[in-house]
C-alpha cells in the first residue's frame, strides 16, 4: 500500500519572526478587506478556502462562533470555531466594508464571488514575504507548531481546531471528544500571543530608548483596552 506523501507548505514558525510578519500585515496598503483577510487567517488558521468563501450568515457574534458547513471543509464535517475578542473586533471592522453582501471577501470584479485563491499570496510576496518562506496556508502551521510548543493545550484540541480527524480507526474509535471549551480558551489565548508577539519588539525598543534618555517606564495598567462587544452585527 502506498503512503500519500505530505505536502509541508512554507510557514514561519520561528516565533521572533512571527511578530515582523504580524506588523507586515497590519501596515499592508492594498485593499482593507485584504488585509483582514490575512489578520484573520493568522488568528483563526482554517484552511485558505475556508476564509475565503466564508459568509456572514455563518457568523454567530453573540455565541462567538464561526459555524463552516460541510459542504466547504476538507473532511466534509461541520466545523466550528471560537471567535476571539480580537477576531469580533476585525469583524467589526470588515463589516463596513462588506458587509452589505453575502461574502466576507467579495471579489472587486463581482460580489456574487469571492476573492480568488491566490490573492493572499499574492499580497504576502507584495509585502515581501516568498514564495518559499510564507504562504496562506502557513498560518496553519504557525498556529499548530506555536500552540503544541508551549504545551499548555491537549493535542487532540489542536488537531480538532485544526480540522482534523484521526486517521487510526481504533483511536478515532475512542477519541470523539471535541474538546470544546478547551478550544474555546486556546482561541483567545493565540490572540493574545499574537498581540504579544506582535508587539515585543516594539515594546523593547521603546524600554531602550527610555533607559537611554533616564526616563522612567510608566506602570502597565490591566483593563486599558476596550473591549469589543459580542453584539457587533446588532442595531
Amino acid at each position: 500500500m502506498l503512503t500519500p506523501k505530505v505536502k509541508h507548505r512554507p510557514a514561519i514558525t520561528d516565533p521572533a519572526k512571527v511578530g515582523p510578519l504580524l506588523r507586515a500585515i497590519d501596515g499592508y496598503d492594498g485593499d482593507g478587506a485584504v488585509r483582514i483577510a490575512l489578520q484573520l487567517s493568522a488568528h483563526l488558521f482554517v484552511r485558505p478556502g475556508e476564509l475565503r468563501l466564508a459568509q456572514w450568515e455563518e457568523f454567530d457574534p453573540d455565541s462567538c462562533i464561526w459555524l463552516i458547513p460541510a459542504s466547504r471543509t476538507k473532511m466534509r464535517r461541520l466545523h466550528k470555531v471560537p471567535l476571539s475578542r480580537q477576531v469580533l473586533g476585525l469583524l467589526e471592522k470588515l463589516e463596513g466594508m462588506t458587509g452589505g453582501g453575502q461574502l466576507l471577501f467579495p471579489s472587486p470584479r463581482s460580489d456574487k464571488r469571492a476573492i480568488s485563491d491566490n490573492t493572499l499570496n499574492a499580497a504576502l510576496r507584495r509585502m515581501g514575504f516568498k514564495q518559499d518562506e510564507m504562504t496562506a496556508h502557513g498560518f496553519r502551521a504557525m498556529a499548530a507548531t506555536l500552540l503544541n510548543e508551549c504545551g499548555k493545550w491537549h493535542p487532540d484540541a489542536i488537531e480538532r481546531q485544526l480540522g482534523h480527524i484521526e486517521g487510526n480507526d481504533v483511536r478515532r474509535a475512542y477519541v470523539r471528544g471535541e474538546h470544546w471549551g478547551e478550544r474555546v480558551q486556546m482561541m483567545q489565548y493565540w490572540s493574545d500571543r499574537l498581540d504579544q508577539l506582535r508587539s515585543t519588539e516594539a515594546g523593547v525598543r521603546r524600554k531602550f530608548s527610555q533607559a537611554s534618555a533616564g526616563e522612567q517606564a510608566a506602570p502597565s495598567r490591566d483593563g486599558d483596552d476596550e473591549s469589543i462587544s459580542p453584539d457587533w452585527r446588532q442595531e
